[in-house]
């Protein structure tokens, strides 16, 4: 699948060094410090009401990290899934009475155009789901194979049957306790939770503790097996279609290997999502799926977190529709720190337009020469965001260095361009 244009990123005079980000799993600041290649992957979009600032705060916050990658001297190997073939992309389908490939296929296109606008440095590898349905499948066999998946009837079994020895015509589930038997992994490696509030987010988040027949409530969905009026592939383990999160552990092995530098998304996927992905990619591979775990704060809007089922969106492509400067919005979210939860008004938006104006003026092709020293402006903001990207920080170097002036503005407007992504 294509991605989008990338952005030119320039080059600064100078070099900075790895940042150092904030890792969930050990709840400790850790270098992200690449042994050659810095390689990223980031959950994608499932495409229906895309994009709205929560996603756009997530992928802008990896943008940041590729841009500090990039500033320190790496080569930057970056992947991103799109789940377009997904029970909520196939509920909102069906509730429009829209197909579900048209219905994702519109929403991908639009997202592609809001990263540009965005100026939002494109993944290598951009995977749709569907394109890699064969792979999850045989991973999916291999599972089995080694004895760490098992079979769920789609109707309950009479008490006292035997478990079906054949995968076909099964639900196929992830067994835990015989993953973590066989593997350095454990649940909650990722996620730092207690046994109550896995069970909790797993409820709330795509999980069915409930269903008859599982050998652990927290066991997740590999393969769901064909159903009337769904989409569906033939396969080994039968006809059916993924389930979750072996998707992103399949497209992550394929694209990136083993121990890849930065696992990133939004902190509603720390569980099970993360945690659940990294357990199969170390069940399949035998080794640790990434060296750090980082995630975004959620975004709210009136009152509550910005989400599809709520419907609380406030959209890039609707804020740029009113005339927006794409650049302005980049400048609203660079403004919160990527781990923290905040609420999005039209006052940060306000904020940011009169940031971008004063930039511009300061730092743009007809201002003047002052008497602060742009390389130390550089310095300090290479400082900031090195420090668990700290844009807050970052923009405020900015701000000072337009309000007293510095005696090379062109410097700074290509540190703002590179570092930030906002081309003055």
């Amino acid at each position: 699948m294509r991605a989008w244009k990338r952005p030119e990123v320039p080059r600064l005079p100078g070099q900075s060094g790895p940042p150092w980000l904030h890792d969930t799993a050990t709840a400790a600041l850790i270098e992200a410090r690449p042994n050659d290649v810095a390689r990223l992957y980031v959950c994608g979009i499932t495409p229906y009401d895309a994009t709205h600032l929560g996603h756009a705060a997530t992928y802008l916050a990896f943008d940041t990290l590729q841009r500090v990658w990039l500033d320190a001297g790496y080569r930057v190997h970056y992947a991103q899934n799109v789940t377009d073939v997904d029970d909520p992309l196939l509920e909102r389908a069906a509730a429009t009475g829209v197909n579900w490939k048209a219905l994702a296929e519109s929403q991908v296109d639009l997202f592609r155009t809001d990263m540009e606008a965005l100026a939002i440095i494109p993944p290598n590898d951009y995977v749709a789901v569907t394109e890699v349905i064969d792979e999850i499948a045989v991973a999916v066999a291999q599972l089995w194979d080694a004895g760490l998946a098992y079979p769920v009837p789609v109707e309950p079994a009479a008490e006292g049957a035997p478990e079906p020895t054949d995968p076909a015509g099964s639900d196929i589930y992830f067994d835990i306790e015989a993953a973590q038997r066989a593997s350095s992994w454990t649940l909650g490696d990722e996620s730092n939770l207690n046994s109550d509030a896995m069970l909790t987010l797993f409820s709330e988040r795509g999980g069915d503790p409930d269903r008859p027949g599982k050998r652990d409530v927290l066991d997740p969905l590999l393969w769901r097996t064909a159903r009337p009026g769904e989409p569906t592939w033939a396969s080994r383990v039968g006809s059916g279609r993924p389930g979750w999160h072996i998707e992103c552990s399949v497209i992550a092995l394929k694209e990136l290997g083993t121990d890849f530098t930065v696992q990133g998304g939004g902190s509603d996927l720390i569980f099970p999502h993360h945690d659940m992905s990294a357990g199969h990619a170390a069940a399949l591979s035998g080794h640790p799926l990434a060296g750090v775990y980082s995630h975004t704060g959620m975004v709210a809007y009136q009152g509550e977190k910005m989400s599809k089922s709520l419907g609380n969106l406030v959209l890039v492509s609707t804020l740029r529709a009113e005339g927006t400067d794409p650049r302005a919005i980049r400048l609203a979210l660079l403004d919160q720190h990527y781990r923290t939860d905040w609420e999005w008004t039209d006052a940060h938006l306000r904020a940011a337009e009169s940031r971008l104006a004063a930039w511009t003026g300061a730092f743009g092709a007809a201002a003047p020469a002052g008497t602060g020293t742009a390389h130390e402006v550089v310095a300090q903001l290479r400082a900031a965001l090195a420090a668990d990207l700290d844009t807050p920080a970052s923009l405020a170097v900015v701000d000072a260095a337009a309000h007293a002036g510095v005696d090379d503005p062109p410097l700074v407007a290509l540190a703002v361009d590179a570092l930030l992504g906002v081309a003055l």
